[in-house]
C-alpha cells in the first residue's frame, strides 16, 4: 500500500498534491489518476492523489455537491489500491475525521475551516498528516496558532497558501506567505488552482484565471515552496466543480517541467 514519510516530504522531492476537484462518478476518477502518473512518469516528484469525496462549500444550491461520501470514498480506496498511491481528501466536521482516516493518508482542512478547533483536534487526533490550508482572510503569521493546535495532537503539519481575498471577487497571491509560513517547520505547499479563483460571482459560480497556473507555480517553487496542490481535469469546462480554474490534464507534464527546472537551478 501507498506511504508517506511526513519527515522527507519535499525535500528530495518535489511533493505533487493532484486530481479532480470532486469525485463525479465511479469510474473518470479512476481515468484521470492514470492519466496523472502518465503525465509525471520520470518527473521527480512525490504525487498524492487529491479529490473531495464531497464539495460541502458551493456559490449555489443548486451546485453539484457529489455521489454520496460512502461511494465516493470507496472511490478513493479504488485508487489508492489499484495504482498504490497516497491519497488525500477533505473533511467537513469533526464526526468525519475518523472516518475518512480509515482510507487517506492526507486529511486536508478547508480554507474557510481553518481555525476550527474542534475539526483540527479531530483530525489530529486520527494520526493521519493534516493540511490546512490557508484561510483567504489570515496573515501567514496568523498560520502558527493553527500549527500550535494541530501539534498538541499530532506532529505532522502540511500548511497551504492559496491566496488571500482582493475585494469582493478577485485573490492575490503573496508569494512571501511561503517562508513566512516555513517558519513553522511546517511544509509549505501553494495551491496554484484555487489562487486563481475569482469567487462570488453573480451568476452562482466562482471563476478563475486558469492560464496563469504555471506562472503561480513557477513563483512558488522559485521562493522555495515544498509542494504543489493542483487540481486537473481532462475537460475542465465539462468539470462538475472548479472548471474555471483548473489545470487541463494534458497539459500537466510540460508546467511540471518547467517548475522542476527552476528547483534543480535552486538545489545546485
Amino acid at each position: 500500500m501507498s506511504t508517506l514519510n511526513y519527515s522527507q516530504l519535499g525535500k528530495e522531492k518535489l511533493l505533487l498534491i493532484a486530481g479532480p476537484c470532486v469525485i463525479e462518478d465511479e469510474s473518470s476518477p479512476i481515468d484521470l489518476a492514470e492519466g496523472i502518473l502518465e503525465q509525471i512518469e520520470g518527473l521527480d516528484v512525490e504525487f498524492v492523489f487529491k479529490a473531495s469525496y464531497r464539495k460541502a462549500n458551493r456559490s449555489s444550491l443548486h451546485s453539484f455537491t457529489g455521489i454520496g461520501d460512502e461511494k465516493a470514498l470507496n472511490v478513493l480506496n479504488d485508487i489508492k489500491e489499484k495504482f498504490k498511491v497516497p491519497i488525500t481528501t477533505d473533511i467537513h466536521a469533526r464526526d468525519e475525521a475518523a472516518w475518512a482516516a480509515e482510507v487517506v493518508d492526507i486529511l486536508q482542512i478547508p480554507a474557510f475551516l481553518c481555525r476550527q478547533t474542534a475539526l483540527l483536534l479531530a483530525a489530529g487526533e486520527t494520526g493521519k498528516i493534516i493540511n490546512v490550508k490557508k484561510g483567504q482572510f489570515l496573515s501567514p503569521e496568523s498560520m502558527q496558532f493553527i500549527v500550535e493546535k494541530l501539534r498538541s495532537v499530532n506532529e505532522q503539519v502540511i500548511l497551504t497558501e492559496r491566496g488571500v481575498s482582493f475585494g469582493y471577487q478577485d485573490l492575490l497571491v503573496d508569494v512571501r506567505s511561503i517562508p513566512k509560513m516555513q517558519k513553522t517547520k511546517a511544509p509549505v505547499v501553494m495551491d496554484c488552482t484555487h489562487a486563481l479563483q475569482k469567487p462570488n460571482q453573480t451568476k452562482g459560480v466562482t471563476g478563475g484565471e486558469p492560464e496563469m497556473i504555471a506562472t503561480i507555480a513557477k513563483a512558488a517553487v522559485a521562493v522555495g515552496a515544498d509542494g504543489l496542490f493542483i487540481e486537473c481535469h481532462p475537460e475542465p469546462a465539462r468539470a462538475k466543480s472548479d472548471g474555471a480554474n483548473m489545470l487541463e490534464l494534458s497539459k500537466l507534464r510540460s508546467v511540471l517541467t518547467e517548475v522542476l527546472k527552476i528547483r534543480k537551478a535552486l538545489q545546485s
